[in-house]
């Protein structure tokens, strides 16, 4: 009785381990992945080996018979020659030119504009404006926003009472997007003069002239540059506004475009007691952006990112998600943007739309096969068969999420499978900065590079969300090893992320 015990150790010690329990299935993903992504590869090799073993074989006699056949084959020889070079020129005329990131930079206000919670309160409540359920629903807001206690907002709005004149808000327009073109310059050398296409978005403060023409006038831009401004578009104009540019850049040959995205809070802040219009008081704040985008082929040697894909999505058919999103007057004529409960269900939707075309064209072919198989699978076997969620992890290296608010990082996060250091940029944004809406993506961007995560290769997604209802992706993809910028907003406070949020 007292070897059994032994024995029985024994018998165990030499049976298998189970596969199912010890092997990671994530590991087994990986490795169909990478077979299939290179399944082309591995069938031309013996295809390679064949004809390296007949070469090998190929004796002069053999040469000179086939330069004996060419010579009285001329004619064909010719046609073929003129045919291959016509369809050559043909497609270098008509392939896309290459767009490249050169560099960009983002506004980082003074540090009198914070907007600590305890100072934002105690402002809204010397307001007058807001009636006690106003501001205990402020202060909840801001509680579980995910913002912190550096943020910013704009002078007016520091001022008792507040100023939201004309004159203020154009103050801060210039502010912002002076500051980031300030610092666009000064790091890339390009001067003003050499731009010739400007694209600027800003949703909510559109003044006579535009802002497209500050930018003009400030800097002297050329009289035959194209300008535009893009007003009404929400928080995903930033992707619209390169995506613009793109285009312009396919048309004008060896240009530089610059794409200014900014938000104006001055003229746009609440002062009303609707709940679902306090919602952008607590979560805006000031920021902007400048990005240098060129057509030049030299440009690539020293450019950053090269523009891969755009893909924008619009709901706006929907009356739903056209008014999810909504400028309007309350009960009182007070002017707000006012945010529809069903505004989560609608971006998922718009989200899953966009992910849909934007699958095709960056997913891995072994995803593609296993998204395809379960689709027909479902069909035959209906709910028995769970939906395929493809891993977008094997197709970005790093996501920029709009850091529209917690909510929405949190669902992303969530409906794609993301692990936290895929959405730390967004968080860590979201707390730092707050929601600085078109622009957030690029304060993304900077995070990532201010950590020194980018290498050569690299994928970038950018994903942003927008009134209308709109959803819009840019897939950027990384020339060279980017190193943290001395002049990133982040530059001097890199060191203190990621820092622990209360959830």
């Amino acid at each position: 009785m007292a070897g059994e015990p032994t024995t029985a150790v024994q018998i165990n010690h030499r049976r298998l381990p189970d596969f199912l329990q010890s092997v990671n299935l994530k590991h087994v993903k990986l490795g169909y992945h990478y077979l299939i992504s290179h399944l082309l590869t591995l069938c031309l090799i013996p295809i390679m080996i064949i004809i390296l073993i007949e070469a090998s074989q190929t004796n002069p006699n053999d040469l000179r018979q086939l330069w004996i056949h060419l010579q009285y084959n001329l004619v064909s020889v010719i046609i073929c020659s003129t045919v291959l070079v016509f369809g050559s020129t043909v497609y270098i005329m008509t392939r896309p030119k290459p767009v490249y990131l050169i560099d960009y930079a983002c506004y980082r206000p003074p540090d009198h504009l914070k907007a600590p919670y305890e100072r934002f309160m105690k402002h809204s409540r010397l307001t007058g404006d807001f009636d006690e359920s106003s501001l205990e629903f402020q202060r909840k807001i801001l509680e579980r926003s995910g913002l912190g206690e550096e943020t910013y907002v704009p002078e007016a709005m520091h001022s008792i009472p507040p100023r939201p004149s004309m004159a203020a808000a154009r103050e801060e327009a210039e502010q912002v997007m002076f500051g980031a073109l300030n610092n666009l310059f000064a790091v890339t050398g390009v001067k003003p003069k050499d731009i010739g296409i400007l694209v600027v978005n800003c949703s909510l403060f559109n003044p006579t002239p535009s802002l497209s023409s500050m930018i003009v006038n400030k800097y002297k831009l050329r009289g035959n540059v194209k300008s535009f401004n893009l007003g009404g578009m929400g928080c995903s104009a930033g992707v619209i506004a390169v995506d613009l540019a793109k285009d312009m850049l396919q048309v004008h040959r060896n240009t530089y475009a610059v794409v200014v995205s900014t938000e104006n809070i001055t003229q746009n802040w609440y002062f009303g007691n609707k709940k679902s219009m306090l919602i952008p008081n607590c979560l805006f704040r000031v920021g902007g952006s400048a990005v240098l985008l060129s057509n030049k082929s030299r440009d690539r040697s020293r450019a950053k990112y090269q523009l891969v894909h755009v893909v924008r999505t619009h709901r706006g058919s929907d009356e739903k998600a056209f008014r999810c999103v909504y400028q309007e007057q309350d009960d009182n004529g007070k002017t707000g943007v006012s945010l529809s409960k069903d505004l989560m269900a609608i971006a998922g939707g718009a989200l899953k739309t966009n992910i849909t075309t934007l699958g095709p064209l960056v997913l891995p072919i072994s995803e593609q096969l296993l998204f395809f198989c379960t689709l027909i699978a479902k069909k035959f076997f209906k709910n028995d068969i769970k939906p395929y969620i493809p891993d977008f992890k094997l197709a970005f290296d790093h996501f920029c999420i709009h850091a529209g608010g917690r909510a929405v990082i949190d669902e992303l996060e969530k409906n794609l499978q993301l692990s936290p250091v895929h959405v730390e940029a967004s968080r860590m944004t979201l707390h730092r900065f707050g929601n600085t809406s078109s622009s957030s993506i690029w304060y993304e961007l900077g995070y990532i590079e201010g950590k020194g995560r980018v290498r050569k290769g690299h994928r970038v997604w950018q994903i942003a969300f927008g009134s209308g209802f709109k959803c819009n992706s840019a897939v950027w993809k990384a020339l060279r090893n980017v190193k943290p910028s001395d002049h990133s907003p982040w530059a001097d406070c890199i060191d203190k992320y990621p820092v622990e949020l209360i959830m």
